[in-house]
């Protein structure tokens, strides 16, 4: 086999492994490692300091020589170096304090107080109920990032409060399920630093150009919502009075100011000095985790077993990620040096698409790729397999990366294994079934292949703020 062949295999046994079940960043470290020594096997240069030992040596010289060279293949090399060139990564610094930031929100006691406040203040809206559940979905979502934490308690706060409204049950675990995606689209979000990190592009304008897309997203479920609830009532009916009271709007604006008010005011801040650059990605993350520290201290949710849970889900967390950066730069390396980037990108040029086509037909991988992978799995390592082919289609990184983006929310909305429904089956009553909540997303899948449609039709949807902020 020649060696373009056997970096393909490689690529085909990695998408074997994973359907198996394997953990996917040490089957990207232990795959990179055995094609590699493959890659790299030079016997004269290995085994070198044995072929020079003269007749004298004795056999312990002889067979310390040997076991050195069979260590002395420069995949170990590349290997080490790659693992420093991740935990090196100032991009990638920023990480684990947006994601202490989360955790400690999740843990604030935040949610509860919000959504309750979000749920008078639109009562008189059409699908009052549920328009305040999306609401305090995204912008819980935006503040930790963390899908599965903002659908499990979103689905234990809002999913039963909307089910005794005589809400559908697939209409309130699709508003949840939806709603809980968002974070890894709008800022400040974990998965756009991941693709800065793995591209090279800013990530100060991709988070520029990723806020609108995100809005357009946030407005069309809105949209689907409130039209949903005035053209069948029945799915989501009109609250009563003993479900949400009336109040006075001074104790409203009260209950604004002390709920919605302070997270949105720690969001807005975070990202606003990202933007506006008065602070780097890492030093706004900071700032963050230390807001949501204060947060938590205000409402009086801080304590230390809290605090060492958010510590240690923090570390946990990053460490999944770099050990998914250090397998697929030494799993890419390989893959490269055996000639498989290069089969793929003449393989796609002799296609003669046009870059619509090619956008297209990324998009529709990335997709099909949702349904048994992750985000982190989809950014770092078939991302990367594209980067290469942007120049060629003249296609700028900024625009996909963010394309990318909003697709990755159908990763955890699209059968069978849409993750944030199994998120929500596992803490939602019996009675809601697991066919009932997929049949809630799919109209959201419809609005986010709609998001993407208007960012193909309108790019400057993308383009407007990074060219507002920074020329």
């Amino acid at each position: 086999m020649t060696d373009p062949q056997i970096a393909l295999m490689m690529l085909g046994l990695f998408i074997v492994f994973v359907f198996l079940g394997f953990p996917i960043a040490f089957t990207l470290m232990a795959m990179g490692i055995g094609f590699g020594y493959y890659a790299y096997f030079d016997a004269g240069r290995m085994w070198r300091t044995f072929n020079r030992l003269g007749e004298d040596a004795d056999m312990w010289d002889s067979w310390t020589a040997w076991i050195q060279g069979l260590f002395n293949n420069r995949i170990f090399d590349l290997f080490v170096n790659q693992t420093y060139t991740v935990m090196s990564n100032e991009v990638l610094t920023a990480v684990p304090l947006f994601l202490f930031m989360g955790y400690i929100v999740e843990r604030a006691n935040i949610v509860d107080r919000l959504f309750g406040t979000l749920n008078i203040a639109a009562r008189n809206v059409p699908g009052s109920m549920g328009v305040a559940a999306l609401i305090t979905c995204a912008l819980f979502a935006t503040a930790t990032g963390i899908v599965g934490a903002v659908v499990t308690l979103m689905g234990l706060l809002a999913l039963p409060a909307m089910l005794k409204a005589r809400y559908s049950p697939s209409f309130a675990s699709g508003i949840i399920c939806a709603g809980g995606t968002l974070g890894i689209l709008i800022p400040p979000s974990i998965m756009l630093i991941v693709y800065a990190a793995a591209s090279g592009v800013s990530i100060v304008r991709l988070y520029a150009a990723a806020l609108l897309p995100g809005l357009t997203l946030v407005g069309l479920y809105l949209i689907y919502v409130m039209g949903r609830a005035i053209l069948q009532p029945s799915v989501a009916p009109r609250p009563t009075e003993d479900e949400v009271p009336r109040v006075p709007f001074v104790k409203l604006a009260w209950m604004l100011a002390t709920s919605f008010l302070p997270l949105a005011f720690l969001i807005a801040s975070v990202l606003g000095s990202i933007l506006f650059g008065l602070a780097t990605p890492t030093e706004a993350a900071a700032i963050g985790a230390l807001g949501g520290m204060l947060l938590a201290v205000l409402y009086r949710s801080m304590n230390h077993k809290r605090l060492r849970e958010s510590v240690y889900l923090t570390v946990r967390t990053t460490a999944m990620v770099c050990w998914l950066f250090v397998g697929s730069y030494t799993f890419s390396a390989v893959f490269s040096y055996l000639g498989g980037e290069h089969v793929i990108s003449e393989f796609v040029q002799s296609l003669n698409l046009t870059p619509l086509q090619f956008l297209i037909l990324a998009q529709l991988i990335i997709f099909l790729l949702g349904w048994p992978l992750e985000w982190s799995e989809i950014i770092i390592i078939f991302v990367p397999i594209f980067l290469p082919l942007l120049k060629f289609f003249d296609i700028d990184p900024l625009f996909f990366g963010v394309l990318v983006a909003l697709n990755l929310q159908t990763s955890f909305l699209t059968p069978p294994m849409a993750m944030s429904a199994y998120y929500l089956k596992g803490i939602a009553p019996p009675s809601v079934q697991l066919t009932a909540i997929f049949r809630g997303v799919m109209p959201f899948l419809l609005c986010v292949f709609m998001a993407m449609a208007l960012m193909y039709a309108y790019p400057d949807i993308v383009y407007y703020l990074p060219r507002l902020f920074y020329g």
